[in-house]
């Protein structure tokens, strides 16, 4: 015996069990009741909330012969007929494969024809924007003033697509997403009637997934029950095969990347990868967990604003007090930014790499969230600096002040060796080559105060030095141009100015006497062509 899917079994069969639309069913009802039925319907939504189910429930009610409260009965002759799909007088037609003229033709040409049996043949036309220029001229004047015993339905997701011609003779009714409680409850109803046990925050994420589609969130109930066949259905067990993430994965992806740990984030993100979690799964639900975030931070009422358990709301609320509402705009914007790239993306894991690293390093990005992201930084490492406790006599009382310690200027003057280097750094750098060349020229050389020790520290000031630091071969040129200036070798070490936490670097100033006595072969660099003939 074949198997029936969800939303097939439980598709409604009256007015009684849609869900999420009640403003439809009640106009529609009243309509029957009242004996006042249009001519032409429109109906527009997103899929699976039941726009296609509320159109053949119209067709049964129509034509059945004893209708309950504006309801087929769902029992005589020409609701069993309507629902089985033998009746003659309900025709469904897929505007997607069949768009042309010549279709909309034979429709003209059926509906001189009185039904056989009962009171109106009804036209149920899917995804009718997707009829042809000519198809629409075609069925304009038939819909305009069709026979009395005719009802044309139209169903579309994108009703901007249909000329208004066609929209002023039809009668409009917009399908609402549907929330997630109503999913929800409904999700629970069939469970019951399925004998599936389940937990009800695995029914709830489920209900989410579905995004405010009905029949979205029942092939995905299907596809959780088809996996664990007999089981309990958890909250573990929904994430697993829907290839999601908990939210606990993102509290502690969050504080990683406030903290700046590109590494700690990397890591997370493999983990993920490793369990099978889905990529673009991850985007968005990520998304969502900082757009919960902002809410909570700026909404008076977040227990309005957001449908999430009242633990989960602590912990947010939590965390909201972490960062600020600038911060969260830019998380969220470079997540939003890569929920489109990664759609069509071969490469999705390096993507959400450098989407990670740019949370972590908001000096990697010019615009002025990230701006006011690099202060949030600096306003952080200054708050983290250690802090004395200094004891202030006044008279006969002593007052203890807490005091940030403060930066101790370098003890030791820099070796003569970076002295001279650092008076012929221009030099130097001019010999070296492309980019490194760029990156050096917004360099700063500097030295350990602290030990006078002759180590040169290369300091990158601008984003581009990030190649750099471990670049064996563009350390080794340097080191070799600096060996032949100055005639020995010296240690150098390379770094970037935000990544360093070395408080004791000093840059290097050059005495008098090294000014006046430095000999170093100035080269001259000439640009291509600028050589005067005689």
């Amino acid at each position: 015996m074949s198997y029936t899917a969800l939303y097939r079994k439980f598709r409604p069969d009256n007015f009684a069990d849609v869900k999420g639309q009640d403003h439809i069913v009640t106009t529609l009802t009243n309509q029957i009741n009242a004996s006042r039925i249009g001519h032409a319907y429109l109906f527009c939504g997103t899929r699976g909330t039941g726009k296609t189910t509320v159109a053949k429930i119209l067709a049964k009610a129509v034509n059945c012969q004893h209708p309950v409260n504006g309801s087929p009965c769902n029992e005589c002759e020409m609701c069993r007929a309507i629902q089985a799909g033998t009746s003659m007088n309900v025709i469904e037609i897929d505007a997607a494969s069949n768009n042309g003229v010549d279709n909309i033709r034979e429709i003209r040409e059926e509906v001189t024809y009185r039904p056989t049996e009962g009171n109106y043949k009804v036209y149920i036309i899917d995804e009718v924007h997707m009829l042809s220029t000519g198809a629409f001229n075609a069925l304009l004047k038939t819909l305009e003033e069709p026979p009395s015993y005719v009802i044309f339905i139209l169903a579309t997701t994108e009703a901007h697509k249909i000329p208004i011609t066609i929209l002023s003779r039809c009668q409009r009714y917009d399908f609402h997403r549907i929330s997630i409680d109503t999913i929800a409850d409904r999700l629970t109803e069939l469970l019951h009637a399925e004998g599936v046990e389940a937990e009800e925050k695995a029914v709830r994420y489920v209900a989410k997934a579905g995004d405010g589609s009905m029949r979205d969130a029942l092939s995905l109930l299907d596809q959780c029950i088809a996996f664990y066949l007999g089981q309990t259905l958890t909250y573990d067990k929904v994430l697993e095969v829907l290839g999601a993430v908990d939210t606990e994965v993102f509290s502690k992806l969050l504080r990683k990347v406030l903290t700046g740990d590109v590494t700690a984030a990397i890591r997370i993100l493999e983990e993920l990868i490793v369990g099978g979690r889905e990529l673009s799964q991850f985007v968005g639900d990520f998304t969502w967990y900082m757009r919960n975030l902002l809410l909570v931070k700026t909404s008076d009422n977040p227990e309005e604003a957001i449908d999430v358990s009242s633990e989960n709301l602590r912990l947010l609320k939590e965390e909201s007090e972490m960062t600020d509402i600038d911060t969260l705009m830019r998380y969220i914007r470079v997540f939003s930014e890569l929920s489109n790239q990664i759609r069509f993306a071969t490469q999705k894991r390096v993507l959400v790499e450098i989407a990670l690293i740019k949370l972590c390093r908001p000096a990697m990005e010019t615009n002025l969230d990230s701006v006011l992201d690099r202060i949030r930084v600096l306003e952080q490492r200054i708050d983290e600096r250690p802090v004395q406790q200094v004891v202030v006599r006044s008279g006969d009382e002593s007052v203890t002040e807490m005091r940030k310690e403060p930066v101790v200027p370098p003890q030791k003057a820099a070796p003569e060796d970076l002295q001279k280097i650092v008076a012929g750094w221009k030099v130097i750098v001019g010999q070296t080559t492309a980019a490194f060349k760029q990156a050096l020229l917004q360099s700063v050389p500097k030295y350990n105060g602290e030990t006078g020790e002759p180590v040169l520290y290369v300091e990158f000031q601008t984003p581009l030095g990030r190649l750099y630091p471990d670049d064996s071969d563009a350390k080794k040129e340097l080191q070799e141009i600096i060996e032949k200036q100055l005639g020995k070798s010296i240690e150098l070490h390379m770094l970037v100015a935000e990544d360093h936490q070395q408080t004791n670097l000093s840059q290097i100033t050059v005495d008098q006497a090294i000014r006046e006595n430095i000999h170093m072969d100035v080269q001259i660099e000439e640009e291509p062509g600028s050589h005067l003939e005689d």
